[in-house]
């Protein structure tokens, strides 16, 4: 497995090649603080990080398969070697959000780290995912053991706790129409190539993807992207959306 020690690297590429999807997306005022969960490991040694590699289970998880399902037994968290893993929530009446995209460094399955309970939401391999699996006994172990690991689990869940926050923030003082545009400029931001004066989002998104983040439907989404496009703010492609007006956009989110 291969558990970074260092800080994951930013986002970048070539022109005219595919950049890395390196970091997590959800709806947040701060996007700075996006990624802030994906070095909670980075304080450990070499020595032990291994002896967590070896209390671990490596697991390959396919596009497009459940890796935990709301209201299974709680029995411990997936870290992200590769790969980016969706977590979302099912209410009683279907209707479904998603919490976060999750990229490498990040892990999922909380906050029952120990074991117990049931899992209140659902994760799933948003593209072919190498995770390490690691049981809650095994996480009680090590935390009773390596005093420093129980500090990075703790700054683990910190920042899950922030980005669960500001979740809620966004929902609760946002409309949909500014979620929508400020979910844009974050995945600009994120995933943006510049070309000219314009930015290219290397990530594909379809409307259904775009709905169950913003808390809205898929015609809603489909609605309000034509709106934006005909005032020049992006473009939308059968592949790709481009950001066309930059500051036009970031206005719309925080009308």
């Amino acid at each position: 497995m291969k558990i970074q020690h260092e800080d994951p690297p930013a986002a970048g590429g070539g022109a005219g090649s595919p950049r890395p999807v390196t970091s997590a997306v959800f709806l947040s005022e701060e996007p700075s603080g996006l990624n802030e969960g994906a070095s909670f490991l980075q304080k450990l040694s070499e020595p032990e990080l291994s002896a967590l590699r070896e209390a671990g289970t490596p697991r390959q998880v396919c596009a497009g398969a459940g890796v935990f399902h709301q209201g299974d037994a709680h029995s411990g968290i997936w870290l992200i070697e590769r790969g980016v893993v969706r977590t979302f929530y099912v209410s009683p009446a279907g209707r479904e959000i998603t919490l976060a995209l999750w990229t490498a460094g990040h892990f999922v399955g909380g906050p029952e780290v120990f074991g117990g309970g049931t899992h209140i939401w659902s994760a799933d391999a948003q593209e072919d995912c190498e995770l390490l699996y690691l049981t809650g006994g095994r996480i009680r172990g090590l935390a009773e053991t390596m005093p420093r690991f129980a500090i990075c689990l703790i700054e683990g869940l910190v920042a899950k706790g922030k980005c669960y926050s500001a979740l809620v923030q966004m929902l609760g003082t946002r409309s949909v129409t500014e979620r929508l545009a400020h979910l844009l400029l974050i995945f600009a931001d994120t995933s943006g190539r510049p070309e000219g004066n314009r930015l290219v989002i290397e990530r594909k998104l379809t409307h259904d993807q775009l709905a169950n983040i913003v808390g809205a439907t898929r015609q809603w989404v489909t609605m309000t992207l034509d709106k934006f496009q005909k005032r020049g703010l992006i473009s939308v492609g059968r592949q790709q959306i481009v950001v066309e007006n930059y500051d036009l956009l970031r206005a719309e989110a925080r009308a």
